[in-house]
């Protein structure tokens, strides 16, 4: 559900809006900018999400080993 909200701003704001976001894309624009200051995130809920996700999971484990072996100097074949 969305809601209307009116606000007030300076003229120098508004004609940046408009110029740096365009027409019909400031509510999106503010939303976007909000959204992270007044909306809790569910980080479990996130991080279940992240971890479902079988190829992600399987690149994160090939990019950790790979720093790994470069952090102790091995090459990548060695530690096969």
């Amino acid at each position: 559900m969305t809601r209307k909200l009116t606000i007030t701003v300076s003229e120098d704001v508004y004609v940046g809006l408009h110029r740096t976001v365009g027409r019909r894309r400031i509510s999106q624009f503010i939303e976007k900018l909000a959204r992270p200051h007044v909306v809790p995130v569910d980080f479990d809920a996130a991080y279940r999400q992240m971890a479902a996700d079988e190829e992600r999971e399987r690149e994160a484990l090939a990019w950790s080993e790979g720093v790994i072996a470069d952090a102790s100097g091995e090459s990548r074949d060695a530690s096969r």
